[in-house]
């Protein structure tokens, strides 16, 4: 039977049903995260989107909150129009600047904004400083349209999984473009919730299969109740910063930021 007493059930089964629901959600964060960027349009920004090819990053830039994404922070200036600030995360809400440790002096960030163009920028350094960390020191707006020492910085945590310090990544202005509108309407991560789903359910199928038969079954029935659970968010999604705020209590009991 799937229904067991409590009382017969292993505590290491207890505890493996407690990891797959925490697992579970998540995954579930994860999946809205991806899946509601394929039917809800960022606000005010339109789209706007950074691309960083050495790393791999491809995102929309939203003002709204990190937990959207890349979020481009209250006191930046407008590409061409000043400096940039932009945040991201490390883990979680689709982990935009997962690898940003890892770009190089000269490697290449692009801004596609609609109503300004394509903004590009060279990495010039980078450096980690305390999380409470406020010394940043912005150029004033440039209306003149002069695009000379202008700078953009991309901020996250560090280290990985932790807020106790950031990571700030500094790049110059260098020239600029006509907007990509093809770059503009492509999502690559169009069918990451999909994979995250069924990532899920395959390392929940491993778990089971290694779990001693006579509870297997239960195992099974958590596995199956969170994939069609996912399955319903990849298709219905709503927005992750729902999650986001749920699930601030679990992050900060498990040291995740």
């Amino acid at each position: 039977m799937i229904f067991m007493d409590l009382k017969d059930i292993r505590l290491t089964t207890i505890i493996v049903i407690i990891a797959l629901l925490i697992i579970g959600l998540y995954a579930l964060t994860e999946v809205n995260y991806f899946s509601y960027k394929n039917i809800v349009e960022p606000p005010e920004i339109n789209s706007s989107v950074v691309i960083i090819p050495s790393i791999g990053v491809h995102e929309r830039i939203n003002n709204v909150s990190i937990s959207q994404g890349v979020y481009i922070d209250d006191m930046s200036c407008l590409p061409t129009k000043g400096d940039v600030v932009l945040f991201g995360h490390r883990t979680l809400q689709g982990s935009p600047f997962l690898r940003l440790d890892a770009l190089k002096k000269d490697d290449i960030v692009s801004l596609e904004w609609p109503g300004i163009g394509e903004v590009n920028y060279t990495v010039k350094g980078s450096k980690i400083v305390p999380g409470t960390y406020d010394g940043l020191v912005l150029n004033e707006s440039h209306e003149s349209g002069d695009i000379h020492n202008q700078e953009l910085y991309l901020i996250t945590c560090h280290p990985i999984g932790s807020a106790a310090e950031r990571l700030i990544v500094t790049a110059d202005l260098n020239s600029t473009a006509f907007l990509n509108e093809t770059i503009i309407q492509e999502n690559p991560h169009a069918d990451w919730a999909w994979y995250i789903t069924f990532g899920f359910l395959a390392l929940g199928l491993v778990v089971s299969y290694f779990t001693p038969a006579e509870e297997r079954k239960i195992i099974l029935a958590v596995v199956i109740a969170i994939t069609i659970v996912l399955i319903y968010f990849c298709i219905f999604p709503v927005s992750s910063q729902i999650w986001a705020d749920q699930l601030g209590w679990l992050n900060s009991l498990m040291g995740i930021n």
